[in-house]
């Protein structure tokens, strides 16, 4: 059973309106864990912090700790040693940081709780004392415009070694607040403001609806004290052995499944009604021990058109499971190249149908999927393949790629969109650990491809994705987006996409939210 969000159910019945703002702190709050402290770590492995800058950074944290200097102090420390250091660098660093560390910590019921309250028309903004290089990738993806943060002392663009003041703490985070009420007409009265410390009190206070979420032991006690509503998370931070070890029992479970299937195929001699065994039972018992639920909207695509094209958007490891427990039997897949050189497992799934192919090399992907064809044609089997070619970080869809659009085409059959809400809720990119919860999955009508010409499958591809979006609540693609992508020099991959890959990207522009350094 899903777990009761009270935060998140109060919203939803909550009065709509701009005049009431969502605040909402970052490390702790909307993240799990520190940013700041994912930063030092991606620094020290990067190994670009001498031994001085080291030995300081620890003795300020520990004086920090300790009480001897407070936050200003903290950041001042910090400050010193990017003196000369230009503001670009901070921003690439910031985005790199996000990929590979941040966005995977993002609280799945946090981004309910601000997509409910941007439903209501509230004014969302962050409050936070990290910086802006910190914040701004995962604000972008939240859809949040407004931040304010503690900020650098920045001179033509390269930071002069001083913080500016106040700093967005404490006291300073209530100034900040009073800033955005007096720029949007807010009534910080009828507002929200969502936070993990008592550091965060005096901004508690000054809210009509003080939110607590994760709380440490003092601003519980306070909660308490005051019957705040508290609420905590689970779903991201340090797993737990037992999360360990349902993810290790789901992995292996797909090695015994086909152990089972074995017997099928040696009494029977037919590899593909032991696959389809095996596939079922490894759907069925992976899910079953991870603890994820499915609730699938219109379950009957899934067999009405068969053989047919599923595509699915890819956010998670957990899809593979997924999909197994839909899609369950006469399938066959496609997968990246790596999975192949990977011990058993590699094997396992080629004995099960996949193909695999290099994503980077187009020519070579087109003619490894030709016996997919045939396998349609003549076997009757049906296809499962992530047209975003790979995992995407966040809920959002990344670009279609063709491949499937082509395969469908050829095989002269239709496409079956499976669109998958809330994998990341399971096991968002690069984490290891799967954790339990409620997977919504809607199966869209069969998408007819008979008429289809290649000509036009840009158009086909497109209105196709625009389903995606629509059912996943994100904007569409315009048909100018699509005429402009299309029109665009780097917008034909099959045809060179070693040439394409060795482009120097255009330099990206600094965060837009420059408000942050007043705050």
């Amino acid at each position: 059973m899903p777990r009761p969000q009270p935060h998140l159910e109060e919203v939803l019945a909550s009065e709509p309106g701009s005049h009431i703002a969502a605040l909402f702190d970052f490390d702790g709050t909307i993240i799990a864990g520190y940013s700041a402290t994912a930063m030092l770590r991606e620094k020290l492995q990067r190994r670009e912090m001498s031994v001085e800058e080291i030995a300081e950074t620890a003795n300020v944290i520990a004086q920090h700790s300790l009480g001897a200097i407070g936050f200003s102090g903290l950041m001042s420390g910090a400050a010193k040693f990017m003196k000369g250091v230009e503001e670009e660098r901070f921003v690439q660093f910031g985005e790199e940081l996000y990929k590979k560390h941040i966005a995977r910590k993002i609280y799945p019921e946090t981004r309910a709780i601000i997509e409910a309250h941007q439903a209501k028309g509230h004014r969302v903004a962050i409050i936070s004392s990290a910086t802006i290089y910190q914040i701004e990738p995962t604000a972008r993806d939240l859809g949040i415009s407004d931040i304010k943060c503690s900020a650098y002392e920045i001179e033509d663009g390269v930071f002069t070694g001083d913080i500016i003041r106040p700093l967005c703490f404490g006291e300073g985070k209530v100034i900040a607040a009073e800033e955005l009420a007096a720029e949007y007409g807010l009534d910080l009265d009828q507002s929200y403001f969502y936070s993990d410390s008592d550091d965060d009190i005096e901004l508690l206070e000054r809210v009509g609806k003080p939110r607590p979420l994760n709380p440490n032991m003092k601003l519980k006690a306070i909660a308490d004290e005051r019957n705040w509503p508290v609420q905590r998370f689970a779903s991201r931070g340090t797993p737990s052995w037992v999360d360990y070890t349902r993810t290790i029992y789901a992995t292996g479970s797909l090695i015994g499944a086909f152990a089972a299937g074995l017997p099928i195929w040696a009494l029977t001699r037919s590899q593909r009604e032991a696959v389809n065994f095996s596939m079922g039972l490894f759907g069925d018992f992976a899910t079953a021990i991870t603890g994820v639920e499915l609730e699938v909207e219109d379950e009957r695509h899934l067999w009405s058109s068969r053989p047919c094209i599923f595509i699915f958007n890819h956010q998670s490891k957990a899809d593979v499971m997924i999909l197994a427990k839909l899609i369950r039997r006469d399938m066959g897949g496609v997968g990246k190249k790596e999975i192949k050189d990977i011990p058993i497992l590699g094997k396992l799934m080629e004995w099960g149908g996949t193909v695999f192919v290099d994503r980077a090399d187009g020519k070579s992907a087109i003619k490894a999927m030709e016996p997919l064809v045939e396998a349609i044609q003549k076997e009757g089997k049906s296809i499962c393949i992530a047209p975003e070619g790979t995992r995407s970080l966040t809920p959002k869809l990344e670009p279609f790629k063709k491949g499937a659009f082509h395969l469908a085409m050829q095989a002269g059959v239709p496409i079956v969109p499976i669109v998958i809400h809330n994998a990341t809720d399971v096991a968002p990119k690069n984490e290891f650990v799967m954790r339990p919860a409620t997977v919504r999955v809607t199966v869209l009508p069969p998408v007819e491809t008979s008429d289809w010409q290649v000509k036009t499958l840009n158009a086909h591809v497109r209105d196709v994705r625009n389903m995606f979006l629509r059912t996943l609540g994100q904007p569409e693609e315009t048909v100018a987006e699509s005429v402009a992508k299309e029109a665009a020099p780097t917008a034909k991959p099959e045809k060179a996409p070693k040439k394409a890959a060795t482009k120097k990207p255009p330099a990206k522009k600094k965060p837009t939210p420059r408000k942050a350094k007043k705050a």
